[in-house]
């Protein structure tokens, strides 16, 4: 059985949780999409581009002694990029509006990134 239409169900909350969520996206930490409720962003492209800044803020973390990577917010003219670690596997990408509460958006996404963190580390591994 596969995890994606749980993981699905979550980014569906997520973005009922979050005003201005434009979608969101699970992917393996190497870049392979899970799941996605994304409508205008392809979401390959966008997976293998939050591996690629994932890959370089765990060397950030890890070279200044902040431990563990956990998250990254990248914040462009047009609104908000933030990826969560999800479990030791993947990681949850979220895309939103400029008027985002950027603070509930972390509160919800930290928790959903926990939900989904233990579906795919739960998964038999392919």
């Amino acid at each position: 059985m596969t995890i994606e239409p749980r993981v699905r169900e979550e980014l569906h909350a997520l973005r009922d949780q979050v005003r201005h969520l434009r979608g969101g996206m699970v992917a393996s930490a190497d870049g392979m999409v899970i799941a996605h409720d994304l409508r205008d962003i392809e979401p390959d492209g966008l997976a293998a581009l939050t591996a690629a800044a994932i890959g370089v803020a765990k060397r950030l973390t890890e070279a200044t002694g902040q431990g563990a990577f956990e998250e990254s917010l990248t914040r462009g003219a047009n609104g908000y990029v933030a990826a969560y670690a999800a479990g030791r596997y993947a990681v949850l990408t979220a895309v939103a509006s400029p008027d985002t509460n950027v603070g509930r958006l972390h509160h919800q996404a930290r928790r959903a990134a926990a939900r989904i963190g233990a579906l795919v580390d739960a998964a038999p591994r392919q």
